[in-house]
């Protein structure tokens, strides 16, 4: 232990805060949708086109931006990626059309890219195995708080000082927490973060063409191909979903929309704390993430049902037990991840899968504004509830125990 830094659970619950204010900034424009669209005269289609600039962008940066937390170390690498997109954020406010909107989304995927590599990479790299998976859950675990946030804040922002106001506050926000990060890691104590990696990961250096060959990263890359769209779908739709067909107001869309958010943080963090205790009582961490994803990806078919209840009530309970599915799912996936690959090259495994979930994405967003408009939401809630049950077979069938450790020693080797 003494190669982590002292201040590792300080420096976790700051990248909580980093990845709570990524999806802040990505949920204003959702939560404010209905209201905002109909100032600019922007229909179903004209939104998937916004929102996809975002996945466009954020496809592009999540390898990219990987690659360069990989080579800049976490400090850098994080401080340059909310810098980047907390000047987007604020940059949304001065939009007077779906194309200027589309811009600033565009450029708001730039600066996003990067955030999961890093915050994956650190609680990685600062933590031993025993005790991995919490800090991820906790690090990545802060997205779901900021969703949680995004909805009441922006609603009541927008009330009070109009929907650019909103914009101007997250992107202050931004630049609040690069401030005390930058104070945070300048000390002695974190001194790792620059650019010093973990001793299992001193020695390895894996070519692309090395990394792209390995079977592994492609069951990685497919798994989340297939799962990724749901969640894009539940963080840029749901407000539109509840304002079209359940007659939601602007500030019942803020009263109520935070709880499938919030059930989904609270899964999180509990997963990983799951996942940590299993291993240490004797589990392997291969079976401890087999497990744990196979109970995520069961329950998901709950969603399909959204669109049929009786009631808003149900409605958002249904969304909810998704959402916490989702928390045992990306906590678990992550920690899957990290069990298979040295942390030198964890930002740019990361990265790749979100890229080619960004990718998926893109392309179900493009097709969630036509369909909309021609036949509702029905056929998109069906479709998010037998995605999961794909991945985990993607994942999790036919894999080769002797493959775990393949890439580590090919690459010492080098």
């Amino acid at each position: 232990m003494n190669n982590y830094p002292k201040n590792a659970w300080a420096l976790c619950w700051l990248m909580f805060f980093a990845t709570a204010l990524s999806f802040l900034d990505r949920q204003v424009l959702s939560v404010l949708a209905p209201s905002l669209m109909k100032e600019l005269g922007m229909d179903n289609t004209d939104y998937s086109r916004v929102v996809s600039a975002f996945t466009f962008s954020y496809m592009i940066m999540f390898t990219a931006g990987g690659w360069l937390v990989d080579k800049l170390g976490t400090r850098w690498g994080l401080a340059l990626c909310i810098a980047v997109w907390s000047a987007a954020s604020g940059a949304h406010g001065f939009a007077m059309s779906a194309l200027g909107l589309g811009v600033a989304r565009l450029f708001l995927g730039f600066g996003e890219g990067g955030c999961f590599p890093a915050s994956t990479k650190g609680a990685c790299e600062w933590f031993p195995e025993a005790k991995r998976a919490l800090a991820i859950g906790i690090a990545n675990g802060g997205s779901a708080f900021g969703a949680v946030l995004a909805p009441p804040l922006t609603a009541w922002m927008a009330l009070r000082f109009g929907w650019r106001g909103a914009f101007f506050a997250t992107g202050l926000l931004g630049f609040t927490w690069v401030l005390a990060w930058w104070i945070t890691t300048s000390g002695r104590d974190s001194v790792s973060l620059q650019q010093t990696p973990s001793p299992k990961a001193a020695s390895h250096h894996v070519p692309w063409r090395q990394l792209l060959s390995d079977a592994r990263v492609w069951r990685i890359l497919a798994g989340r191909f297939f799962f990724d769209p749901v969640f894009y779908f539940y963080m840029f739709w749901i407000p539109k979903y509840l304002s079209d067909e359940r007659k939601f107001s602007l500030k019942e869309i803020g009263d109520y929309t935070w709880i499938p958010f919030l059930a989904l943080g609270i899964s999180n963090i509990a997963a990983g704390q799951l996942s940590d205790v299993l291993v240490r009582r004797g589990w392997s961490p291969r079976k401890t993430r087999a497990w744990l994803l196979t109970i995520a990806a069961l329950i998901t078919p709950v969603s399909g049902l959204v669109i049929v209840t009786p009631s808003s009530g149900w409605a958002i309970g249904l969304m909810s037990v998704l959402m916490a599915a989702h928390g045992l799912w990306i906590c678990n996936f992550l920690a899957h991840i990290s069990d298979q690959f040295p942390s030198s090259v964890m930002a740019t495994v990361v990265g790749l899968s979100g890229t080619v979930g960004a990718i998926a994405a893109t392309i179900a967003n493009l097709c969630t504004g036509p369909v909309v408009d021609a036949y509702g939401f029905t056929p998109i809630f069906i479709c998010t509830g037998v995605l999961y049950p794909l991945s985990a077979i993607i994942l999790l069938v036919g894999r080769r125990p002797e493959q775990k450790a393949a890439l580590c020693a090919d690459s010492s080797a080098r």
